[in-house]
């Protein structure tokens, strides 16, 4: 019989058999029988239904797309991609086509073992991307002139927003915040979005006429300015600091290798974006900002700090820095949500500053600049008025012709056009038809910056865009364009040799590749974070976020030309509306971190959208995310907690009754759910129901989505608002500490109240009206009435990583995602249960655990935790979240991407390591001379002809077979971080510092 008579013609025989759900779920077949024999069950969903409670399941399917293959699925995408135009961008606003040199994108950006990588908090085996960090700090501090800078920020606006509130911390009992109006928008309304839920004044104007009162802490200009001009802003300095205020600068990176830096006029603070330096623009992000402040100020800085310390031999090694800042210890009391960082992005940068150095930055600033001037030149031979002139509001009306005719002012990149008796709607219908996209500032204003991508041909082309589409009878060559008079910049800046070295690809490529072998990824090992999620990011996830028509696009293109994106983010959020259970998703905020403070934000809107703004008691149970409490303290909330029982449960009377002593002021409760203890308690209705009863919104914290998804969902379940965080359960990669995207779902009645943007329309709601059609991205605006401001600078956050999430769910579809999760809660109980001799699960619900599992290490005296973890790196293992939420302990999440196999490893790594520390604690092994205290070993130790330890350099590094055939090598020892924390030194600095 012929091979194809016994084949039936139906659905299933005509599908491609290779299905992305067996690519994406690790355990087969043989193995998921093999783990459910151990438990104790005889099917997946038998173990399901005892591990989830039944009154939370859904009892339904989802109502998704059918599982497309991975080829079926990136051809459905690239169909919507197309719908995207990819124009040249001449909007600026702080956003710029750049050049991604191909080394650092083939090798970094589109490189698992750079952005596959975790927040390095286990610094020993994160040396790489902790040294390119380090570098993008000393970028940031040198080209800023200031004394210190952090290891980046979600984007320019909420990095202003942070300088905001740290200057009114610093500046206690004055509460007005000065906005030059002369800033980007959209940095304008983060600021003030911040600004409202802490109730600060903020006033906006022009910073040459502001008059500082007692009152003022601090003042944010732009330098350059949104339309392009260079203010010597000394004298307004010297002002705010008489008056006692901070001055917080937003500024340009590639500007400020030719003008004057902010510190050098005084600045407190500076901010702003590095996406030039080889970032796309990616409509909007992922984009790393930088913060850079004095050296006095370090210690109330916001984010992440990559600092200098030593290892166990003395010898130079790099951790966070200024730890006690993380929120999980100050929660409450935290200063910011250590959350908002940009790792990946950040990386990019810096080595692209390296790649270019010093020199090289200047050359590319100072082509620029020369285009900016030779097109300059040629508009005012055109006739028009050109870019020197300043936006500012004149003082009265009478002066304003006699001010844009005076005020003549430097400019670097960016001019501002005035078209005299031309409209601006004629000149953007030409350079519509040329692909061209400027910037509409009114009718008969037009802004133009240029970029690193721009050549003559663009000049000359805009010249002929603004000629009535007709040559114009002249060539640059006719032109004798020269360098505006600003104050140029005479201090040095990048000196350091990494800044100096590595300018031929050769050279790069190897830099690139030496710090990556120093960082352990997913590509190495499994890495068994409990709360964070660390699973497969899949190649075919990966591919779209390259594209052109996702990366090259201005996140305030006209909206007729993202119909791609639009499309895209109208799908995504339907599918994650059905997955949730809520009525409406906001896809803005950039990160988890922003996620939940746009959730807060969002109720603490409806509260005063019903006159009870005096709702703002927020009660968080002990074992929520760490996080909460911070962004509970950035939404203007006061925290009260919230106890948990001895089987980690939250105390259902302790809540109920300060539910009720707080009735009259209760705004929310934020949960974790599957608690943050690792178990799914039966509880939680009835704990909505309480919050509810007594006014309360209820906030969940979507960290531990992936133990819910297909099973249950937090609308099902009671919940009014929940982030999302894709860089988590939809797979979009951590990048070794950010990028991520935290969209927030919303129940009916808040759906009004979801993030607006002063640029489009966003989302289901109506918050901000354009006052011009969306044809010609003009940005005139009129004001939300209920939404929130925003919460990003751009509308859609970071959207072109949003397409990773949109292939993960629709290569899994309804019943792979339900599997995903059942795998999930498969794979921590079998790691609960094969350690329980070694390691019991602290807590359990009806004998099991959720997605993860906290493992106690109480019981041990002699070594600790961190022993623990710091041994797990000799056996080529990350290790899982140390001491929290329960000091002493380890919380595992294997995630469903493991398999059996590798599941197997990590347990028989943890029970070698349980015989090693039992040696110590009978006495066997010394005390403080032994494998756990000296972890981990590196290969310069063990190849050292000096050894004298009490046990053999087999036992410190190859203590698993496995280890024979792949081994990853820390590269330094046990990092001291009581001496970084003394010693802070967080720039680049010459090897004489540490000797």
């Amino acid at each position: 019989m012929a091979f194809l008579e016994t084949q039936e013609s139906n659905p299933e025989s005509l599908a491609h058999p290779d299905q992305f759900v067996r690519r994406h779920i690790g355990p087969n077949a043989v193995e998921t029988q093999a783990m459910l024999k151990l438990l104790g069950f005889d099917s997946l969903d038998a173990l399901t239904d005892a591990a989830v409670p039944t009154p939370i399941r859904l009892g339904k399917t989802l109502n998704l797309p059918t599982a497309r293959s991975e080829f079926d699925a990136l051809r459905d995408l690239k169909a919507i991609a197309t719908q995207n135009q990819v124009f040249r961008s001449f909007i600026g606003m702080g956003y710029y086509d750049c050049i991604t040199p191909p080394v650092i994108q083939r090798n970094v950006f589109e490189n698992p073992g750079w952005y596959t990588q975790y927040t390095p908090y286990q610094a020993e085996i994160s040396q790489g991307r902790l040294e390119a960090l380090l570098n993008f700090q000393t970028m940031a501090s040198e080209l800023t002139a200031l004394d210190i800078a952090n290891a980046s920020m979600l984007d320019e606006a909420t990095a202003a927003a942070e300088a905001m509130t740290m200057s009114h911390r610093l500046k206690d009992g004055k509460n007005t915040f000065f906005i030059s109006e002369a800033c980007h928008p959209q940095t304008i309304e983060v600021v003030r979005s911040r600004a409202h839920a802490l109730k600060i004044e903020v006033v906006i104007g022009n910073h040459e006429t502001f008059a500082f009162t007692d009152q003022v802490f601090g003042a944010l200009v732009q330098y350059p300015d949104t339309f392009g001009a260079i203010h010597d802003y000394s004298g307004f300095t010297e002002k705010a600091h008489a008056a006692g205020a901070m001055v917080t600068v937003a500024t340009d990176l590639l500007a400020l290798t030719l003008i004057k830096p902010p510190g050098e006029f005084g600045a407190d603070i500076a901010v702003g974006s590095a996406q030039r330096f080889g970032v796309p623009l990616g409509y909007g992000g992922p984009h790393a900002a930088f913060f850079a402040t004095r050296d006095e100020f370090k210690r109330q800085m916001p984010g992440r700090i990559v600092g200098v310390s030593k290892d166990s031999r003395g010898k130079p090694a790099l951790r966070l820095a200024l730890g006690t800042r993380e929120q999980h210890i100050r929660r409450e009391k935290a200063t910011s949500n250590i959350c908002t960082a940009q790792a990946l992005l950040a990386n990019m940068a810096s080595l692209y500053a390296c790649y270019h150095g010093p020199e090289g930055l200047k050359q590319i600033a100072q082509r620029v600049h020369l285009l900016t001037n030779v097109l300059a030149e040629g508009l005012a031979k055109l006739g028009f008025t050109v870019g020197q002139a300043s936006r500012l509001s004149p003082s009265s009306d009478q002066e304003e012709g006699e001010m844009r005719q005076a005020r003549r002012l430097s400019y670097f990149d960016t001019l501002t056009i005035a078209l005299g008796d031309k409209h601006a709607t004629d000149i953007l219908k030409i350079a519509e038809a040329h692909r061209i996209n400027l910037r509409a500032i009114d009718e008969k204003t037009i802004g133009i910056t240029l970029d690193e991508t721009t050549s003559a041909a663009d000049v000359a082309e805009l010249w002929q865009i603004f000629n009535g589409d007709k040559t114009p009878n002249f060539t640059d060559s006719d032109l004798s364009a020269k360098t505006s008079a600003f104050s140029l910049r005479t201090s040095a800046f990048l000196s350091h040799p990494v800044f100096n070295r590595y300018h031929s690809e050769t050279e790069m490529l190897r830099y690139i590749k030496r710090l990556e072998s120093r960082d352990l990824s997913l590509t190495a090992s499994m890495i068994p974070l409990g709360s964070c999620t660390m699973k497969l990011n899949a190649a075919a996830e990966m591919f779209p976020v390259s594209w052109p028509e996702f990366a090259k696009i201005h996140p305030f293109a006209p909206i007729k030309q993202t119909r791609g994106y639009q499309k895209l983010f109208e799908q995504l959020e339907t599918w994650l509306a059905e997955i949730t259970g809520f009525a409406g998703i906001s896809l803005q905020p950039n990160a988890g971190s922003q996620g939940e403070y746009a959730g807060l934000l969002v109720i603490r809107a409806y509260h005063e959208s019903r006159n009870e703004s005096h709702r703002n008691v927020c009660l968080i149970p002990t074992s929520a995310h760490g996080t909460n409490p911070a962004s509970a303290a950035m939404a203007g909330m006061r925290v009260v907690a919230v106890a948990c029982d001895q089987a980690g449960n939250i105390d259902v009377a302790d809540l109920k009754a300060k539910a009720e002593a707080h009735k009259a002021d209760l705004s929310c409760l934020m949960i974790t759910y599957p608690s943050t203890h690792g178990v799914f308690e039966d509880s939680i209705k009835e704990i909505c129901e309480i919050i509810h009863a007594n006014g309360g919104q209820v906030y969940m914290d979507g960290a531990n989505m992936n133990a819910q998804v297909g099973l249950t969902s937090p609308g099902f379940i009671g919940v009014d608002v929940c982030h999302l965080n894709l860089h988590k359960t939809f797979c979009i990669p951590h990048g070794g500490g950010g990028p991520g995207v935290g969209p927030i779902g919303v129940a009916e009645h808040l759906v009004e109240f979801l993030p607006g943007h002063n640029f489009f329309e966003v989302g289901r709601v109506t918050p901000c009206v354009p006052s011009v059609n969306e044809n010609t991205g003009a940005h005139g605006v009129t004001r939300p009435t209920i939404a929130i401001g925003p919460v990003a600078a751009a509308p859609w956050g970071s959207a072109s990583i949003l397409t990773i999430s949109w292939m993960y769910i629709a290569m899994m579809g309804a019943d792979g995602l339900t599997e995903a999760t059942k795998f999930a809660i498969l794979n921590a109980n079998y790691i609960s249960k094969r350690l329980e001799k070694y390691f019991p699960t602290l807590y359990r619900s009806n004998g099991l655990v959720a997605h993860e599992c906290i493992l106690d290490l109480r019981a041990f005296k002699s070594v600790t935790a961190e022993d623990v973890a710091k041994r797990l790196m000799d056996y080529s293992f990350h290790a899982p979240t140390l001491s929290w939420p329960v000091a002493g302990t380890l919380m595992v999440e294997p995630t469903e991407s493991e398999s059996e196999y590798e599941l197997d490893r990590f347990c028989d790594a943890m029970i070698s390591i349980h015989a090693e520390m039992t040696a110590v604690e009978t006495g066997a092994a010394d005390a403080k001379n032994n494998l756990l205290k000296n972890a981990p070993h590196t290969a310069d130790q063990i190849a050292s002809d000096n050894w004298n330890r009490p046990y053999t350099r087999e036992q410190a590094t190859f203590p698993a077979k496995w280890l024979h055939e792949f081994k990853f090598w820390p590269h330094v020892g046990r990092v001291d971080n009581v001496f970084g924390d003394r010693n802070p030194v967080c720039s680049c600095v010459g090897m004489e510092n540490y000797s």
